[in-house]
């Protein structure tokens, strides 16, 4: 729970930066994350471009996205926070205009760059690192709430994008959108971003927050160290890449394998319905996980719920719709846990100064691996006979099935062993 300040003291503003990183997250994933599947459409309806030469675009707007992310502390650093997420939101604006305007290829693949570059100072590794200096025991709540502006994004943004669209035409959709991102994005920036605890004599989780427990020295990495070495660090690094690869591969081609079923603007409407089971999914998590709890098995849990949704997915091929809805609903719990979930393992099984190195490189694998996701995932569509085949989406529904329980596997193989060999929850960090 937050807590009150005392008579005469300055609120704690963290609670402020979450505010603000909820409303930059919702922006960041809808325009960023939830707006290449709907352009992925709008691109090959006006083109007719290949359904294989579309997805290669998304997959380099990931790519692109993963090196960018691999090297935000040394942006932050350089430039500082605001800056960062300000250039960011600008970049990406100008490459969704790209792709709405894209009449060549390479039009299409300069603007798939642009995109890329900007999202991710609006993604999953900037959430954490604008709420990180200000919550350490109180942080998977604070994460899980800036988090949910990212599937509340989706909600937003999956069925505006059509709306949009339809009654304004691309380009100016896009014109709106980016133009309204930006303008926030600047006032957050200068406004809320640009203030640090030092710089307001605050400590993280306000100065009334009960002391964070001690870490176990297993937790430290030993002089000369490397991560790679490191099982912890490769089984997380592995499971959250698969994970957010299976879940990648599927919602870029999920809308237009819903709208031959279920039309244009009923499949918008489901696409949101996804991400507000990601909300209720990530709000369990955030608030109702015990202190004490080994958060690989949580993790394990929310992709095999996603993992049961995806096999719902391939029943409603043969069966019929009746069996998309609550494959939909499974499938949708996990999307925002598998993004929030791993930073939080790493902030108990590394120290902070590892933490802080940890979780943008995790990011970085992860989105360098899943940036192929759409690619590999139009590929096994283009195997099961093309874009309105029953056949191709239930290779796309198996595929993520057998990806996502290969991420519960590599989770499990990183929990830690007690000294008799027993498993047991990493001590807390």
């Amino acid at each position: 729970m937050r807590r009150s300040p005392a008579p005469g003291t300055v609120p704690f503003f963290g609670w402020h930066v979450v505010a603000a990183t909820f409303l930059l997250a919702v922006f960041g994933w809808g325009v960023g994350f939830y707006g290449p599947p709907v352009f992925f459409y709008a691109v090959v309806s006006r083109t007719g471009w290949p359904v294989a030469l579309v997805s290669a675009a998304v997959t380099l707007h990931f790519l692109v996205g993963a090196f960018v992310v691999a090297n935000l502390p040394g942006l932050y650093q350089r430039l500082g926070v605001p800056r960062v997420t300000l250039l960011g939101a600008t970049v990406l604006a100008i490459g969704i205009l790209g792709w709405a305007v894209a009449s060549h290829r390479w039009h299409l693949f300069l603007a798939a760059t642009l995109s890329g570059a900007g999202w991710v100072a609006m993604g999953a590794a900037a959430v954490n690192a604008l709420i990180a200096p200000w919550f350490s025991l109180r942080r998977p709540a604070a994460l899980g709430m800036a988090y949910n502006g990212a599937s509340l994004g989706g909600v937003i943004f999956s069925p505006l994008w059509i709306v949009l669209i339809g009654a304004l035409g691309v380009v100016p959709a896009v014109l709106a959108v980016g133009g309204t991102m930006v303008a926030v994005v600047a006032l957050l920036s200068f406004r809320v971003f640009a203030r640090t605890p030092e710089s307001l004599g605050q400590a993280p989780d306000g100065e009334n927050a009960p002391p964070e427990p001690t870490r176990a020295a297993a937790a430290v990495l030993p002089m000369g160290h490397t991560l790679w070495r490191d099982r912890r660090f490769v089984t997380l690094a592995a499971g959250m890449m698969l994970g957010l690869f299976a879940q990648i591969g599927l919602l870029a081609h999920l809308f237009s394998v819903l709208v031959p079923m279920l039309g244009e603007k009923t499949s918008g409407l489901v696409m949101g319905g996804a991400t507000v089971a990601a909300i209720a999914g990530r709000f369990a998590v955030g608030w109702l996980m015990p202190a004490d709890a080994d958060r690989r098995l949580v993790a394990c849990l929310s992709y095999g719920l996603q993992l049961t949704g995806s096999v719902f997915l391939i029943l409603s091929v043969p069966f019929g719709s009746l069996w998309l809805i609550p494959g939909i609903v499974l499938f949708g719990s996990g999307i925002g846990n598998a993004t929030s979930l791993p930073p939080l393992i790493a902030q108990r099984e590394f120290l902070p100064a590892e933490t802080a190195r940890v979780v943008p490189l995790i990011v970085a694998i992860g989105q360098a691996g899943y940036a192929f996701a759409p690619l590999a995932f139009g590929l096994l569509r283009a195997v099961g006979g093309g874009p309105q085949s029953g056949s191709g989406a239930m290779l796309l529904f198996l595929g993520a099935a057998l990806v996502q329980g290969a991420a519960i596997m590599c989770f499990l193989l990183g929990r830690r062993r007690d000294p008799q060999g027993r498993r047991r929850v990493p001590a807390r960090g």
